[in-house]
């Protein structure tokens, strides 16, 4: 075991107490034990069943469903599905919309030993094509209502079930089939945003543990009512209700919004409210201040950096009784530690931990060679655990690449997962993002993460979502976007005045992006391929726009348009406002001299930051043209500065204008 892992021994003592006022008021928790993590999803579901019959198991919009109606319709369906293929593992799609039918068919290929693999109707046709082309299913499961569409993607290669339409001999009683805890259960693809997705796959064992660290740190019982934003109808979320007799409320963001949220969470008495950072920031932003959610008790957020803002939020709109829980998971691990927010808690960064490791879990953190690092320094978080995804379907590269075997023999793999964090030295982890959203701009290192956060602080800011694009010559840029409080929005001058307190100049974004809202995937997430390419409009400034009005003005905007990619820059916008930096300074400068002839020190533009200070200038010094000999030196050895140059020669030249100006 690492240092990082050994020293985490209990939770801390401010953590127990919180933990410990996560009850239902009604106490009916009976807690879920080790050894049933050792069995079958449906085995557990169908001793739920038993028990508790007439509870509602399910509750939509569009109906409800008890437990027992639930069990018998995927008992029927299970049986349909082993009448056309027989005992034996291999996946089966789901083609259905979001809702009860989605969750009858998946624990009906469960039933029978098979794999659940479910499709979005509603997806694009490319990445359908490629889920069942990857998984190889050889039957879909659908319903009336995307019968005509799934028979296209059937063709004459796979079979098909109509939920609809099946025979009414078809028996509902449990079937008799036993499945081993580490059969695989579900292939969860990913959003395939660094190319195409792959499925990791989830075992019995991996679900019923996850489940197991669910009911117990949260005490959920049959008395909870347990929302479910987004499109997924496979996996922990789902079965943290199914297998505990609780109530489960899905509910589609895409179709139905965020604006009758909290409506909804009022009138069905949610208990429990579980997404991902964006969404619950959408949804809170919807709030007036009025609302009383006297039912809720647990706001749990996972996937994303939770800033402190988002704390205080919370502490606004919700009770005392009510707790947040801020966690660390991945589609490989299952929820790996938490952290546990009430009123009284403190959050003295600008991002909130993900907290302290759950029982089974352990964490490496790697360095660029896969070295481990010490405590309080940043690395990428490996997981070790026996209860880990089995890996990729039907990817033995990637998946030798992510899993690692256990480097102490015990029966315990390493998944690598590609997020960035650091641990403190009692063991609390913070989560800093995506490795790969660390970005080189001008040969520094940036983790668009702080920048998020940063911007995040402004009071005038109600989303932010930071992403990193090549402009037109191929330099990386930061692009941030925003969605404002107030109107009007908050000028991009102020932005970056704000900025400049927090961050150093490399990391302030070049293009700030005003949207109405920030695009969410169907799971509430910022779907960052469906933010729009930057605008090379003029931003909104502090200055008014002045458009040239002599020749050389015109030339000088000219260059600049070229340089910043921004249109139309007027006389008195500010060079580094619009997004100038110290390597652009080097290729206005550059052109200037070219332009004009004129040896211009780089050092210009922060003496006259603006197309009419700079103009001035040029008008002042027209007679001292350079020859071609030199112009073509200097030029070359300011066309060859790399930025950390430029920037070293900015500040030599700074020191240089102060010492004249004290000897003066």
């Amino acid at each position: 075991m690492s240092d990082l892992s050994r020293s985490v021994t209990n939770l801390p003592p401010e953590q127990v107490v919180i933990r410990a006022k996560c009850f239902h008021p009604t106490g009916n928790f009976v807690e879920f034990k080790k050894e049933e993590v050792e069995q079958s999803i449906p085995q557990r579901f169908e001793k739920i069943a038993r028990q508790y019959p007439e509870r509602i198991a399910v509750k939509t919009q569009a109906g409800q469903v008890t437990y027992d109606a639930l069990n018998r319709a995927a008992n029927r369906l299970a049986h349909a599905i082993l009448a056309l293929r027989g005992e034996g593992r291999e996946p089966v799609a789901l083609f259905l919309e979001h809702g009860v039918f989605p969750i009858v068919a998946n624990l009906a290929v469960l039933k029978t030993g098979k794999i659940s693999l479910q499709l979005d109707p509603s997806a694009p046709t490319n990445r359908t094509a490629h889920l069942l082309q990857d998984s190889q299913a050889l039957l879909i499961v659908t319903n009336k209502k995307n019968e005509s569409v799934a028979r296209e993607w059937a063709g004459g290669e796979r079979l098909l079930i109509n939920l609809d339409e099946r025979e009414s001999n078809l028996g509902d009683q449990n079937l008799a089939l036993r499945t081993p805890s580490d059969a695989h259960a579900y292939i969860r693809y990913t959003s395939g945003s660094t190319g195409q997705a792959k499925g990791a796959v989830k075992t019995h064992r991996h679900v019923l543990h996850a489940v197991l660290k669910l009911t117990n740190d949260f005490h959920l019982s049959v008395d909870d009512h347990i929302s479910h934003i987004g499109r997924e109808s496979l996996g922990k979320h789902v079965f943290e209700a199914l297998l505990n007799g609780a109530t489960l409320y899905p509910m589609d963001i895409r179709a139905e919004g965020l604006v009758h949220l909290a409506d909804w969470l009022i009138r069905e008495e949610i208990t429990s409210y579980q997404s991902f950072p964006t969404a619950f920031r959408h949804f809170v932003s919807t709030l007036t201040g009025q609302e009383q959610f006297p039912r809720l008790r647990l706001i749990r957020l996972e996937g994303e950096p939770l800033y402190q803002r988002d704390v205080e939020l919370y502490k606004k709109h919700f009770s005392s009784e009510c707790f947040l829980v801020n966690s660390y998971s991945a589609a490989e691990t299952g929820t790996v530690c938490r952290y546990f927010v009430e009123k009284n808690t403190n959050i003295t960064s600008g991002h909130v931990p993900v907290g302290y490791l759950l029982e089974d879990m352990q964490v490496l953190l790697l360095d660029e060679a896969g070295r481990e690092v010490g405590f309080n320094q940043p690395g990428e978080i490996a997981v070790k655990s026996r209860f880990l995804s089995s890996g990729y379907w039907q990817r033995p590269k990637i998946t030798g690449e992510k899993f690692h075997g256990d480097p102490d023999g015990v029966d315990q793999p390493v998944y690598l997962t590609g997020d960035l964090g650091e641990m403190s030295a009692n063991g609390c982890l913070e989560y800093f993002g995506r490795k790969d959203f660390q970005v080189k701009i001008r040969s520094f290192r940036v983790d668009v993460g702080e920048v998020e956060a940063a911007l995040a602080d402004h009071v005038g800011i109600k989303e932010v979502s930071v992403v990193a694009r090549e402009d037109r010559s191929g330099n990386t840029r930061l692009v941030a976007y925003l969605v404002s409080k107030n109107h009007p929005a908050p000028t991009v001058t102020s932005l970056r005045d704000f900025l400049k307190e927090k961050l150093p100049e490399y990391m302030i974004p070049s293009v700030f992006m005003l949207l109405d809202t920030i695009p969410l995937t169907a799971t509430g997430k910022v779907d960052r391929r469906a933010l729009p390419e930057p605008d090379t409009t003029r931003p909104e400034m502090d200055t008014l726009y002045v458009p040239p009005q002599t020749d050389i003005e015109r030339k000088l905007a000219h260059i600049w348009e070229e340089v910043l990619d921004i249109r139309p820059i007027g006389i008195d916008d500010n060079f580094f406002n619009l997004g100038g930096h110290s390597l652009a300074a080097t290729r206005v400068v550059s052109q200037v001299m070219k332009q004009f002839q004129l040896e211009i020190p780089l050092q210009s533009l922060f003496q006259s930051p603006t197309v009419g200070e700079m103009a001035a200038a040029i008008t002042e010094h027209q007679g001292k043209k350079l020859g071609e000999e030199k112009l073509e030196r200097v030029l070359a050895e300011l066309e060859s500065l790399t930025d950390e140059e430029a920037q070293r020669v900015l500040a030599e030249q700074s020191r240089t204008e102060d010492e004249k100006g004290r000897n003066e």
